[in-house]
């Protein structure tokens, strides 16, 4: 009798690089570039630099690289640290696998001098069995769109571990019994469902909803307990009292994880951000930034905006931010630093943004409106974000309406290549130089040219 964890362990076993489509090489390649982008950029936020702080004290042997800065510390250590600052500006794709899938097999990856070949395998499989999880258990959206609250209990991300630790498992070339063992172990050491607590409190906290660089380190501890002969219950997905009951998930589809494992891959659907704020204020953030444009609207034009779209509940007080993951979490104070042409990116979440008295004021024009026709539209497409935003100034209304929100990744809005190079341009400019970042691009868009990841690594930090 096949369990969950033994055909993931045969699917990770036997992908190889030349059984890969190249759409979906290619998109791996897309993740890691604006993943090390967005962690770059990272190194500005407060929550980033907390995480280097603490991996640089953490310490361990100097095998493992810390995105940016350049110190070097242990692999989990480095994983830790990593995975926070990727998920520092709220920047990094959605759903939100890279963060917690990204840094594990880097991190492994620079310590056994792995190729980029090596990389881009572990990149997928970790991003694919992340992603697979996530739909078998996904409940937060169907709860939302049903009754306008998320479950009373949930977790955002934390079911990636699995695909954190396969990826590393990859690296390290496990066989079938050691990736069952080491799945099992992570699904212990697996973070708790606190996404409900972390919604209702305010100020918003830097755990955003899921403790990314936690999940990062223990699923490289996962994996090297399991070398080491730690064992952890290999039917851990196929019990009565397995993972998905004791995760507290409302929903659970064992067969969303296994069918066609290797001919149907679902992480390719990833949508890539152009704003570095939490997905559900993107269609909003499109219209508005696309009616100011349009017609010219300075910040003293504009007497008020009213913004229609899908409830939003993870931020009770938008108008009272008072740190950076406020910011992210805040419409109000997004529309005010678009309505003054603040630099995309974290010039967004910069302090001197934050404690300028003009957004502060500008914020108040800002209100927000539940509009059933998204929901609707959400009921019916679970990718769509409709989106209404009108705005009055110079005595006149203006309108824009968008049903997908720009980086969506199965409609025209697509990120390209292009705009996701721009962006790691823009993200990498904070800390390097033009020399490096443009070797950083080539060598991640050419990787698996790469005979050792230290080559990529050299090029990303400082």
């Amino acid at each position: 009798m096949s369990s969950i964890s033994g055909d993931l362990a045969k699917f990770v076993v036997e992908t190889r690089f030349d059984d890969l489509p190249e759409e979906v090489i290619q998109e791996a390649k897309r993740s890691l570039l604006d993943s090390i982008g967005c962690a770059i950029a990272g190194v500005r936020t407060d929550k980033g630099k907390i995480a280097v702080t603490v991996a640089k004290r953490l310490g361990g042997p100097q095998e493992s690289s810390i995105i940016g800065v350049g110190d070097r510390v242990s692999c989990s250590n480095a994983a830790f640290a990593n995975g926070e600052l990727i998920n520092g500006l709220d920047f990094d794709a959605v759903p939100h696998i890279p963060p917690i899938t990204v840094p594990p097999s880097l991190g492994i990856a620079e310590s056994v001098k792995a190729s980029g070949k090596d990389l881009i395998v572990a990149t997928v499989l970790a991003q694919e069995i992340a992603r697979r999880f996530s739909l078998a258990l996904s409940n937060m959206m169907a709860k939302l769109t049903e009754e306008a609250k998320t479950p009373d209990a949930f977790g955002n991300s934390n079911e990636f571990i699995f695909g954190a630790t396969a990826g590393v498992c990859k690296i390290l070339n496990f066989g079938p019994n050691e990736i069952a063992h080491a799945l099992g172990i992570a699904a212990y050491l697996c973070s708790l469902p606190i996404c409900r607590d972390w919604e209702d409190a305010v100020p918003k906290s830097m755990m955003k909803y899921v403790p990314a660089g936690w999940i990062c380190q223990t699923s490289v501890t996962a994996a090297l307990l399991a070398e080491q002969g730690y064992t952890g219950n290999p039917g851990v997905f196929d019990g009565r009292y397995g993972f998905w009951r004791f995760y507290g998930a409302e929903r659970w589809s064992p067969e969303m994880v296994v069918e066609k494992l290797g001919k149907k891959w679902f992480f390719t659907e990833i949508s890539y951000k152009p704003y570095p704020c939490c997905r559900f204020f993107h269609s909003q953030l499109d219209c508005f930034i696309s009616l100011i444009e349009k017609n010219n609207l300075l910040p003293d034009d504009i007497e008020n905006v009213e913004s229609f779209s899908f409830p939003f509940v993870a931020n009770p007080a938008p108008m009272d931010v008072k740190t950076q993951v406020d910011v992210q979490f805040s419409l109000p104070f997004l529309f005010a630093v678009a309505a003054h042409r603040i630099r995309i990116g974290p010039d967004w979440q910069d302090w001197s943004t934050i404690r300028n008295p003009k957004i502060r004021e500008f914020m108040k024009k800002v209100s927000m409106h539940v509009d059933p026709a998204s929901i609707e539209a959400k009921r019916k497409d679970p990718r769509s974000w409709l989106a209404r935003v009108e705005v009055t100034a110079k005595g006149k209304a203006y309108v824009e309406k968008r049903m997908y929100a720009k980086g969506t990744s199965f409609t025209d809005l697509k990120a390209t290549d292009q705009d996701l190079v721009e962006k790691f341009k823009d993200n990498a400019s904070t800390l390097l130089t033009k020399n490096k970042i443009d070797k950083a691009v080539q060598c991640l868009m050419e990787l698996e040219k790469a005979k050792d990841v230290s080559e990529l690594m050299n090029l990303i930090v400082l």
